[in-house]
């Protein structure tokens, strides 16, 4: 099972793929604000686990293990971005309380927040009677 630093390492890995096509050490490391060693000696535990293959001085590549959950970690944080967007979070906060709280909630409660934002998003009286509150 990945611990919340792994996460954060295969979704950066897959959001340069995504977006580059390419991932390298150091751009994860620039976009994690970390030491490019700091990369290395993750990607070499990834590449144990089986999330990544890496070869020295080469691109970082997800296996196919790891693409599916770097997937799987995106929607995530797409989905509590969108959450605490409609329930009327401050847009300068979101991104810090989404780092804060998405590695602490189990994937049952993302479920049930997938649930809850697909009728929230059915439901725009509700969300604008919510949105009056603040």
């Amino acid at each position: 099972m990945a611990t919340p630093g792994m996460e954060d390492y295969i979704e950066h890995i897959y959001l340069h793929l995504e977006d580059k096509g390419v991932a390298r050490v150091s751009d994860v490391a620039e976009s994690l604000d970390v030491l490019p060693s700091s990369v290395t000696k993750m990607v070499q535990r990834l590449d144990r686990e089986g999330y990544v293959n890496y070869e020295r001085y080469k691109g970082l590549e997800l296996t196919e293990k790891g693409m599916k959950f770097g997937k799987k970690l995106l929607r995530r944080h797409e989905l509590l971005e969108q959450f605490l967007r409609i329930i009327g979070v401050d847009e300068e906060n979101i991104y810090v309380d989404v780092e804060g709280i998405e590695h602490h909630l189990s994937w049952n409660a993302i479920d049930r927040i997938t649930d809850l934002v697909e009728t929230l998003e059915k439901d725009k009286a509700f969300v604008e009677k919510l949105r009056e509150l603040e």
